[in-house]
């Protein structure tokens, strides 16, 4: 009877599923960088000019309408300056409306199979963290943007040679004295650098460094039309199929009873338990653990140090309030920091033995984990996008179009957030 219900439930879930498939399959990209190259100089006062340079090929304009705008996320809104390089550059400006992000509207329409080459520069502040690895020590980290939807053939980031002590990746300076990382995107696939000064290098300030007091909230706002409608759909979807099979388990339980299938059975419970050892601090980026993390809200990376599944009687005895755990939660350890126990409960029917007699005892297994996601959207007739991130170390988010996320205050912005504001405002 289980084989059975087992390819039951396997044919409907192929069945069900094999339109979803084919939705996806016919998918095709609308674009596709070509070329994604950003060129960055130190300020005397720690700021960075970022010069921005993308050659943007429209592969699909009829789904759509043609290419005619893009939003290209910054690391935050402490951007200095924002100017316009290239020709193809009708109308540029900053817009915080999901984030921190540069609109750009180019100077015509652009159709399928033709390129978009386009330069803009931005002077960026709020992108280092003082002290961050080594006493006397400063470090930039920058993680240019990644996107959801479309792949970069060619991203290069260079970064001036003068007084930097070391970088990571290791890589070589070029001919003209700026270090050059180069690689290629897939899609929702990233890259991160780090440079490190030493402090007296630049009129560095610890007030615009990173701080453990400094505020985390992360805001994403997805404002997709199609994401939206079809994120509906496979809600619709999944509920359906998880209705259906629902409605085959109870025919077949109901046939079982009435064949001479069921047999005297009494329910139980399963209990997990996994010690969990978490690192205090994100092993990419060097950020806090937030409580409850399992990884990092900024580059992605896991806290995690190691896991192992115990029984209730590996537990100290010192842990008294431990052992009583019986119900799905994470627990911590009083005795050992940043270790806790993770408890995972799975009802379990027990058959009685023929004679009639219910056995009694306690079950332990193996549970398992799973690691889990500024912005560049392009507009036309029919806005769409493509989705990535400029990140300071702390991805620093914006969007437009059909996609956007709003900046962490990952440098401690919000204790001058008024000022800045009335700032903007008279630019």
């Amino acid at each position: 009877m289980r084989k059975l219900r087992k390819l039951i439930v396997c044919a409907v879930c192929a069945v069900l599923l094999l339109p979803a498939f084919g939705m996806k399959a016919s998918a095709k990209d609308l674009d596709e960088i070509q070329n994604y190259e950003i060129t960055v100089t130190v300020n005397d006062d720690a700021t960075l000019t970022m010069d921005y340079r993308i050659d943007w090929l429209v592969l699909d304009s009829d789904s759509e309408g043609p290419l005619s705008w893009v939003t290209i996320g910054i690391p935050n809104d402490e951007y200095v300056d924002i100017e316009a390089v290239s020709d193809t550059i009708k109308s540029i400006r900053y817009d915080g409306s999901y984030g921190s992000y540069v609109r750009i509207d180019f100077d015509r329409d652009y159709y399928e199979d033709e390129v978009v080459s386009f330069e803009f520069i931005v002077v960026q502040d709020y992108m280092y963290q003082v002290d961050q690895n080594m006493e006397g020590e400063t470090v930039y980290t920058f993680t240019p943007g990644w996107f959801d939807s479309l792949n970069v053939d060619r991203l290069a980031i260079r970064w001036s040679a003068e007084n930097v002590l070391g970088v990571s990746p290791e890589t070589s300076v070029d001919g003209s004295g700026y270090y050059l990382w180069e690689t290629s995107l897939g899609k929702n696939e990233r890259y991160s650098v780090q440079v490190t000064y030493s402090d007296d290098a630049y009129a560095f300030d610890y007030s615009k460094s990173y701080d453990d007091g400094g505020s985390y909230d992360y805001d994403y706002n997805d404002n997709s039309t199609g994401d939206f409608i079809l994120g509906i759909i496979g809600m619709l979807f999944s509920v359906g199929v998880i209705a259906f099979i629902g409605w085959i388990f109870r025919t077949i339980s109901r046939y079982a009873s009435g064949s001479g299938f069921s047999s005297s059975s009494t329910q139980g419970k399963k209990i997990t338990r996994t010690k969990v050892v978490y690192y205090p601090n994100c092993q990419g980026c060097g950020a806090s653990r937030p409580e409850g993390a399992d990884n990092c809200p900024y580059c992605g990376r896991s806290f995690i140090q190691s896991e192992e599944t115990i029984t209730e009687e590996d537990i100290p005895k010192e842990e008294k309030d431990l052992k009583n755990k019986t119900t799905d939660g994470t627990y911590a350890f009083a005795s050992m920091p940043n270790t806790f126990m993770r408890v995972h409960v799975v009802p379990i029917t027990i058959a009685a033995p023929r004679g009639g007699a219910r056995p009694a005892g306690r079950s332990s297994g193996s549970s398992g984990r799973g690691g889990g996601s500024s912005h560049i959207s392009r507009g036309g007739g029919c806005a769409h996008s493509s989705c990535a991130c400029a990140c300071a170390c702390a991805c620093a988010c914006a969007g437009g179009g059909r996609a956007g996320c709003s900046a962490k205050d990952f440098y401690n912005t919000n204790l001058k957030l008024r000022y800045l504001e009335s700032k903007k405002k008279n630019k």
